[in-house]
């Protein structure tokens, strides 16, 4: 007998990211796979989501030039001091 439960799709999608990254505990991991494994729908979206973070990491990370940063933290504080920025 086993003490997995059968998780419903809006459960199984709320635990996805975690799953695709691998922070789930076993038997969450195992309740997901097995969803996974008998939902086309919630399958599908997996396998888009997992594309999608292969697809990202295969970009790389680009630095940014100083000045770029500069001028973004001027303009941010430009708002922030602007009369119609919204209260904190």
């Amino acid at each position: 007998m086993s003490d997995e439960r059968n998780l419903t799709c809006e459960q199984a999608l709320r635990f996805l990211a975690a799953y695709l990254d691998g922070e789930l505990q076993d038997a969450t991991d195992r309740e997901v796979e097995s969803h996974l494994a008998r939902c086309r729908s919630c399958y599908s979206r997996a396998d888009f989501e997992k594309r999608v973070k292969q697809q990202l990491a295969a970009l790389g990370r680009t630095d940014v030039r100083p000045e770029f940063t500069e001028r973004i933290r001027r303009l941010l504080g430009q708002f922030a001091a602007s009369p119609d920025a919204p209260e904190p």
